[in-house]
């Protein structure tokens, strides 16, 4: 078998499993966090270092909430078994970069690992998600050569594939829909905010002998969680998020 087709088969395994396969790397970080000593003397540079890397997750959340929101209909669709798209997206965050959701996850997930201040962590863990999500899209883009032929090959000669350039830059076509984002991504916020919710605790908990957590930490965390839910039930119990 050809390397080419390795790839591909690789990646469409892990596309079946994508929003699972990242749980096996939950054991590394709590093995990270409990097993390194507080890597800052200062509460304060401790304080800051952790509201930096959260901010650097949510803005991976808010990339995927762009390329969400501003998606034209049919151009994909969410499906663990197959791709499948009747359109291209070539507009908005797609005239940037080829695979921007995937670009989001990555900043989620190393502001997460960034985290707890570990330092081996994000050598670790990057490396694992880049190979991971190199296969992947490999996958995909198997998929739209062969549904888009010309269109894609066009497209991926002026995008680059993984990091953004705005050489390229188009405007996005439809005009940003907040219900598309809440509909599909309502999730993120209370993702990133129990990651880094759990991680604090960890740390706190394990310096003090004893169950503690950061205040903002657990409200930031609590909050995201109620919104989790309502989001829930308005999406199974409304047509609130219906076209």
């Amino acid at each position: 078998m050809r390397l080419l087709d390795r790839l591909v088969q690789d990646g469409d395994r892990l596309f079946r499993w994508r929003s699972y396969l990242p749980l096996i790397l939950v054991p590394v970080v709590i093995a990270g966090v409990l097993a390194t000593p507080p890597p800052f003397s200062a509460r304060r540079t401790e304080r800051l270092w952790e509201l930096g890397s959260t901010l650097l997750a949510l803005f991976g959340l808010a990339i995927r909430a762009w390329a969400v929101g501003s998606a034209p209909e049919g151009t994909s669709e969410r499906s663990t078994v197959n791709p499948r798209a009747s359109r291209l997206r070539t507009s908005g965050p797609y005239s940037l970069v080829r695979h921007p959701l995937y670009l989001a996850n990555g900043l989620m997930a190393l502001g997460v690992v960034l985290f707890p201040g570990v330092w081996y962590l994000p050598l670790v863990l990057v490396p694992a998600f880049l190979l991971y999500y190199e296969r992947i899209a490999v996958r995909e883009e198997a998929f739209l050569l062969e549904r888009f032929g010309r269109e894609f090959e066009e497209w991926a000669d002026r995008v680059p594939a993984a990091v953004p350039s705005r050489a390229a830059y188009v405007r996005a076509t439809e005009p940003f829909s907040w219900k598309k984002v809440l509909r599909h991504e309502f999730h993120g916020l209370f993702v990133v905010a129990a990651s880094v919710f759990a991680i604090d605790a960890m740390q706190e908990s394990w310096r003090a002998r004893a169950w503690r957590a950061d205040g903002p930490w657990a409200w930031f965390a609590g909050a995201s969680a109620v919104l989790f839910v309502v989001f829930t039930a308005l999406k199974r119990g409304t047509r609130l998020f219906d076209h």
